[in-house]
């Protein structure tokens, strides 16, 4: 009785993830996966169900790290966007939240760590920004409440005509955030200058100690960002800051080498690594209440650069086809954080058995 107790709610779950499913998007992924590993696409169809009611795996998560060919030992050692969002909600305290949330809270809260110059458009500063502007040459601008790189613009002062209707324009638009664009390290640049590379750091810092609990490396393809859609792509990087293969993105591809550059992804070694993680430790005890954080940093030539942080860190994990690893980093994890998801506890036992 009490198993069917403990079975009931997930039941639930399943039953209503099933009724909200985009059944479209579902087949088509899945599809594609079986044709990428030579499998049934029903058997894939199940499996994703499976995985996304009773094991806290997302569909994406699913396509993104190869689970159609791992076994279920080597995927209960992978973090997923479920358990990550469950982390988030246990360590990220509510009352700081908004400070990473609204980009211009962050802003003015890590303004010693940005670098940069960056001003805030309000109905009163259109001469300022001009003046702003025309000094930088190229500026950034930012919607405080996007994410994903969508909210973000690039514009050219030799392209803008009339002043006034381009700060009208800002404010309508709500791309209030303007910076100065990032330089970044020459190692960096040479893969393709168009575009800032940054590096994701997931750390935890558990009131004394700051834990890395992943590193990646993502690559742009000469636009404003370097995200996912926008055409990037990543890599993971070991403990030494070194790529751990082939480069891959949400679409399934996988870059040996830089589109634009032809520079081998599996060669890159991020500069000034140490000065990133020390970086990365001092960023952590500004909100302390905010434990677990996604940290996107940029390396300038003389130093790590704070482009954003993200309490909802999202997940970057191991690609087997990409990489030939086939494990993830939940354990990690676990033993930096001492406390675990719901998902997590339950795949505790697979996990140790790996």
């Amino acid at each position: 009785m009490s198993s069917l107790t403990h079975l009931t709610p997930r039941l639930r779950y399943v039953a209503g993830r099933v009724r909200r499913v985009d059944v479209f998007s579902l087949l088509r992924r899945a599809r594609a996966a079986a044709a990428r590993h030579g499998r049934w696409a029903p058997a894939v169809v199940a499996d994703m169900l499976w995985q996304a009611g009773f094991r806290g795996v997302g569909f994406q998560d699913y396509i993104d790290y190869d689970f159609a060919i791992l076994t279920r030992a080597e995927r209960a050692t992978y973090i997923t966007n479920p358990v990550a969002t469950q982390f988030s909600l246990i360590f990220d305290d509510p009352a700081f939240r908004h400070v990473f949330h609204d980009k211009v809270a962050f802003n003015h809260t890590f303004a010693e760590h940005l670098h940069r110059s960056w001003m805030v458009v309000d109905a009163d500063n259109a001469e300022s920004l001009r003046i702003f502007t025309q000094s930088h040459g190229t500026i950034v601008t930012k919607e405080p409440l996007s994410h994903q790189g969508r909210g973000v613009h690039r514009y050219h002062a030799a392209d803008i005509g009339d002043w006034a209707a381009f700060h009208r324009g800002l404010l309508e638009r709500g791309e209030i955030l303007v910076e100065e664009v990032i330089r970044q390290h020459d190692d960096l640049a040479a893969l393709c200058a168009g575009t800032v590379h940054t590096t994701r750091v997931t750390a935890f810092f558990d009131g004394e100690t700051t834990h890395i609990l992943t590193m990646a490396q993502k690559f742009g393809r000469g636009a404003v960002s370097d995200q996912n859609a926008f055409g990037g792509f990543y890599v993971m990087l070991d403990d030494a800051g070194r790529a751990t293969g082939s480069g891959y993105d949400s679409r399934g591809v996988v870059y040996e080498t830089h589109p634009e550059s032809g520079i081998r992804i599996a060669d890159f070694q991020l500069p000034l690594f140490d000065e990133v993680i020390a970086f990365v430790d001092r960023l952590a005890r500004v909100v302390p209440q905010v434990r677990y954080v996604g940290w996107d940093i940029a390396v300038g030539p003389d130093g790590p650069v704070l482009v954003e942080g993200n309490w909802a860190a999202g997940v970057y994990e191991n690609k087997p086809t990409a990489t030939g690893i086939r494990t993830g980093h939940l354990s990690r994890y676990v033993s930096a954080m001492g406390s675990v998801s719901p998902i997590a506890e339950e795949r505790r036992p697979e996990l140790i058995a790996a």
